[in-house]
């Protein structure tokens, strides 16, 4: 089982948990696993990009043409990312407005759920609703439940599970 995996988004968006859920999924299946991320101006809101390689890779760096899967949760990315992904590969892109890849209003349902940050798992959701990524459900609920605070657990649920079944993309 082999799969490289892209996170784009700004700083705030929750990039980099989203990615810590992917690896920890792979862990738990005791799968290699290989991330690296990129964050300089993330603070201000600059762009964050993070790789995921599942399985045998010697490095963690994702070549252009070499992305299996690109989520992204800011959909301004699209143009500066997109070309690391295969001719063939899958983008799962959090935007309100129809164009490329799977798209679904991500951060809309999250702030109707009353937590923006919910974003990325709600990407999370439609990318392992629709066999994007190589981890199931249950798997995923795992490693939130592994990597989240106490506290927040319920409400990453929130993001993630609660919107699998009812997901609608805005085009697929």
């Amino acid at each position: 089982m082999k799969q490289q995996i892209i996170v784009s988004g700004i700083g705030g968006q929750g990039v980099l948990f989203l990615t810590r859920v992917i690896a920890q999924v792979a862990v738990n299946r005791g799968i290699p696993v290989l991330t690296s991320e990129t964050h300089g101006m993330a603070q201000r809101g600059g762009t964050v990009l993070s790789s995921i390689k599942v399985g045998d890779f010697a490095s963690p760096l994702i070549r252009a043409g070499q992305a299996d899967v690109g989520l992204l949760l800011w959909d301004a990315n699209l143009s500066v990312h997109q070309p690391l992904l295969r001719a063939d590969g899958t983008l799962v892109i959090s935007s309100e407005q129809p164009g490329v890849g799977k798209r679904i209003a991500a951060a809309k349902l999250a702030r109707d759920l009353g937590n923006a940050v919910l974003a990325n798992l709600i990407l999370l959701g439609l990318a392992v609703r629709d066999a994007v990524l190589f981890c199931t459900v249950e798997e995923c609920e795992e490693a939130i439940r592994q990597l989240a605070p106490e506290r927040f657990v319920e409400q990453k649920f929130g993001g993630f599970s609660a919107w699998v079944g009812r997901i609608t993309c805005v085009n697929r």
